[in-house]
């Protein structure tokens, strides 16, 4: 079985993760971090707690290097509670790094949400409508993201997002990594990663 230090990670992650306890990756991780390294655009397939948020994180902090303070990867989630976990990750996995995140979900106020922006960071971990919101309002720009992640597609387009995520894909530079996880790969998810993706891998 491999381990962490196998799959390529630099001495900040692999730190982090030896403080959380981890030692062997699980099957999806040991698929996508490679290919994530190797910064080829991913189709993962992946129900919740197969590991798929370290599959995606650790390979992207490892990318991402030490704190630029400019949003260079943005996450896009379904729901509130993904996006605080997805931040938890990130804030774990990278706190070697100096990784700044911000957590960008409807249903509260702005002021913690755009304070963050205004203090820079590197990881926007958000849900499609507040992302808009913040977008539109100019406190928040996407031309730097070199990584974006749709994490649980499936149920994005399940709760009527679809036009949300094309919208941001939109507005994401074209020259970018684009990593999709979705817990089932129909029709529509087919779709969306038909268009958004490049020469993409498959990890299910």
């Amino acid at each position: 079985m491999s381990t962490f230090s196998d799959l390529g990670l630099p001495e900040p992650v692999l730190r982090a993760l030896t403080e959380s306890g981890y030692v062997n990756p699980t099957p999806i991780q040991a698929a996508a971090i490679p290919a994530i390294l190797a910064k080829r655009d991913i189709i993962g397939a992946a129900q919740t707690g197969t590991g798929k948020t370290a599959a995606f994180a650790l390979p992207t902090l490892a990318r991402l290097g030490p704190a630029g303070g400019k949003p260079r990867c943005l996450v896009l989630v379904p729901t509130r509670e993904l996006a605080i976990q997805v931040d938890e990750n990130f804030r774990k996995y990278g706190k070697h790094l100096g990784t700044r995140t911000a957590l960008l979900y409807g249903g509260v106020g702005y002021g913690a949400q755009t304070e963050a922006l205004k203090a820079g960071v590197d990881v926007v971990i958000a849900t499609p409508g507040r992302l808009l919101d913040l977008q539109e309002q100019r406190i928040l720009r996407l031309d730097a993201i070199q990584v974006l992640i749709l994490d649980e597609v499936d149920r994005m387009l399940d709760m009527g997002f679809i036009e949300d995520v094309s919208r941001i894909i939109r507005l994401c530079p074209k020259q970018r990594q684009t990593i999709l996880f979705s817990a089932t790969a129909d029709e529509r998810v087919g779709k969306v990663a038909n268009w958004a993706l490049t020469d993409p891998v498959t990890v299910d």
